[in-house]
């Protein structure tokens, strides 16, 4: 059986985003149905709507930041009950057989993980359609607890920009007196200066952009390198534990690599294609220096993401938008004019 929701979706590369009603299943034993109140706006988002990447299935119902309240259990639901506040991230599903996913590392599925949209349901093969709607099925294994102690609007971000800058930070053992620096100043980059920040580290942002100084110390950095600078880039060679990429297109890492310590890491969080220009391996060979990428997290690490940040109150920077502005935002994503994530307040699409 099925049921129908009202979403916005793309049908082409070159659609607008538009009210579209399509069926969810009704909940499986293990499923829960939950009406969304919030879905943050990823670039990814933006990237999947317009095939940037070539392997979008349209219609595409995109958002993986999802926030909302627990309206219908199935009978085997042992873990939520109705009412219950819950997050949704990028993953619904996996094959929960291979290593990675015994291992708690779902988003490394051997099997290729479920999306929370554009992908195909793992059991009766329908695509699946995301949080830019009134609700979603999802297999309880997969869902998230919400701390009670966060703003929920700005929460949302935090199951993806959130969980994409910790799982880094965790897997090559930030902790206090580790030195990080960021590459750009987005959704990821501002999450991943809040949580290097509280998880005791010293913090260096690499921009661009000057205009980013006054805000990378607002969200808690301790210095600003203008990586266009030829000086400033000599000043903190051999210097960086760990460097989070968050830019999401092709650009020069060459400059960053020398200023990695003996076995730093660079690592990447986006798709960013090809590296462009070429990568010179001789500063990597002899410093021991290591360039690596890391895809979002798996279902207990992102419980522990939100944990930690409920109890350090660390949320996204968020501007609130209506359904209805979605283009708009795509474009103003499009333009960098976004302090820094998108969220959707989902009851404003009960006025379409």
């Amino acid at each position: 059986m099925t049921f129908n929701v009202l979403g916005y979706a793309t049908q082409s590369p070159k659609s607008p985003l538009a009210p579209f009603y399509f069926k969810r299943r009704d909940p499986r034993e293990n499923d829960v149905v939950v009406d969304i109140l919030y879905c943050g706006v990823c670039h990814s988002d933006l990237h999947q709507a317009f095939n940037d990447w070539g392997i979008s299935q349209y219609p595409i119902v995109p958002g993986h930041e999802i926030v909302g309240r627990i309206r219908r259990v199935g009978s085997e639901v042992r873990k939520f009950k109705l009412g219950e506040l819950v997050g949704i991230g990028c993953i619904i599903d996996s094959c929960r057989e291979c290593s990675p996913c015994k291992n708690g590392l779902e988003q490394y599925c051997e099997k290729g993980y479920i999306q929370t949209y554009n992908s195909f349901d793992r059991h009766d093969h329908t695509l699946t359609y995301g949080g830019y709607s009134r609700s979603i099925v999802c297999p309880e294994d997969f869902v998230l607890r919400i701390p009670k102690t966060l703003d929920i609007k700005a929460a949302a971000p935090l199951l993806c920009a959130g969980i994409t800058t910790w799982s880094p930070l965790r897997h090559w053992n930030i902790t206090k007196g580790s030195r990080v620096a960021v590459v750009g100043l987005g959704g990821l980059g501002h999450m991943a200066i809040k949580l290097a920040r509280a998880l005791g580290a010293e913090v260096t942002l690499f921009t661009r952009s000057p205009s980013k100084e006054a805000d990378a110390w607002k969200l808690g950095a301790n210095y600003v390198v203008i990586s266009t600078e030829a000086s400033k880039m000599e000043g903190v060679k051999c210097r960086f534990d760990l460097i989070i990429d968050t830019v999401p297109y092709a650009h020069d890492i060459n400059p960053y690599i020398s200023t990695l310590t003996l076995d730093g890491t660079l690592v990447f969080v986006g798709f960013i294609g090809d590296i462009d220009p070429i990568l010179n391996t001789m500063p990597m060979v002899l410093g021991r220096r290591s360039v690596a990428g890391s895809c979002i997290g798996g279902i207990a690490q992102t419980q522990e993401m939100l944990d930690f940040c409920g109890d350090h109150n660390i949320t996204a920077d968020v501007e609130i938008i209506r359904m209805d502005e979605i283009n708009g935002a795509f474009e103003r994503m499009l333009r960098n004019e976004v302090k820094y994530r998108f969220v959707i307040d989902m009851s404003t699409l009960d006025d379409q």
